[in-house]
């Protein structure tokens, strides 16, 4: 599956999700109840690398339908944050002032209050989750050192483009034309012109 890209932040609340050990929590994460399956449904999709808004939450849940229920959205928000009162449940900043908040695990171990011990994630699937980090991050790196060697092509390129129609247009002013100066300035000019178009049509 492909994943976003991650700003610094998400990343080190991720990881940090990941590596925690045994959290606090001062409300009751028992087996079968409400907020269990809401705890339980986030860590699915936290460890393929999504941080689900309440309608994904939902929809991992009970299904589409449910999504579309102002009431049960209401609700599930409501639980949420308590959740996140009692440092379950981290809320995470809009990216865009009209889009729902999103929500991650603030760990995948909690001791609750009634000292229960309950684990959202095994450790084969916590290695994995570090494993899709580090591979998503080598995407992003190629990504960006693709684009950075695509903009010194363009560059490369104009720049080639812009001193051939120079010297065309300094051939073509002199008194007497040269033909070894305007026919290989020319010819440059027209290759690189193709080039970079179909460079920038990529």
């Amino acid at each position: 599956m492909s994943h976003r890209k991650f700003t610094s932040s998400e990343l080190e609340a991720l990881q940090e999700a990941l590596g925690s050990d045994f959290k606090r929590a001062n409300i009751r994460l028992r087996e079968g109840e409400y907020q269990f399956t809401l705890a339980q449904a986030i860590a699915g999709l936290q460890l393929e690398l999504t941080f689900p808004d309440v309608k994904e939450v939902i929809r991992k849940m009970s299904g589409e339908k449910d999504t579309d229920d102002v009431q049960i959205v209401r609700k599930v928000q409501t639980i949420l944050k308590k959740m996140e009162k009692s440092s379950v449940v981290k809320i995470l900043p809009k990216k865009k002032p009209w889009e729902l908040q999103r929500y991650m695990l603030s760990s995948f171990k909690f001791q609750d209050a009634e000292n229960s011990m309950v684990t959202f994630a095994t450790d084969a699937q916590v290695n994995q989750s570090r494993q899709l980090i580090q591979l998503t991050l080598r995407q992003e790196g190629s990504t960006v050192a693709a684009r950075r060697r695509m903009t010194a092509r363009i560059f490369a390129l104009a720049f080639v483009v812009v001193a051939s129609y120079a010297a065309i247009l300094w051939s073509l002013v002199q008194p007497v034309a040269n033909p070894f100066a305007f026919v290989p300035a020319f010819t440059v000019a027209v290759v690189c012109s193709v080039a970079l178009g179909k460079v920038l049509s990529e």
